[in-house]
Formats: structure tokens, sequence, C-alpha cells
């Protein structure tokens, strides 16, 4: 069995370091709902977080 994951939506915003509070939150809530939420440092520019949405 194949398993696929779709980016549903990219957002960049700017970082604080509860970001990961509201992502962790949402994986816990929405797994069942197969999405899952990531988030990242931008390369260049540590202030900035990317905030993606994925179909699982």
């Amino acid at each position: 069995m194949e398993s696929r994951i779709e980016v549903i939506s990219t957002v960049t915003v700017d970082y604080q370091s509860d970001l990961y509070k509201i992502v962790d939150a949402l994986n816990r809530t929405l797994k069942e709902r197969n999405l899952m939420f990531g988030l990242a440092l931008e390369k260049d520019n540590h202030e900035k977080a990317v905030f993606t949405i994925y179909k699982t």
C-alpha cells in the first residue's frame, strides 16, 4: 500500500517561540481526519517560519 502526503497549503509567518504548541495541538486533534501540520524556519531568515498543512 502506497502512502502519499499532499501539501494542501503553506504560509510564511513571523516566528514566535510558542508556534510549535499550535502545530502540536492541531496534529493531535486532527490526525484522525488525515491532516498533518508542519512548521519550519526559513533557511535564509530565522525570524520567519513556514507553516504547512498536509493531507495524508
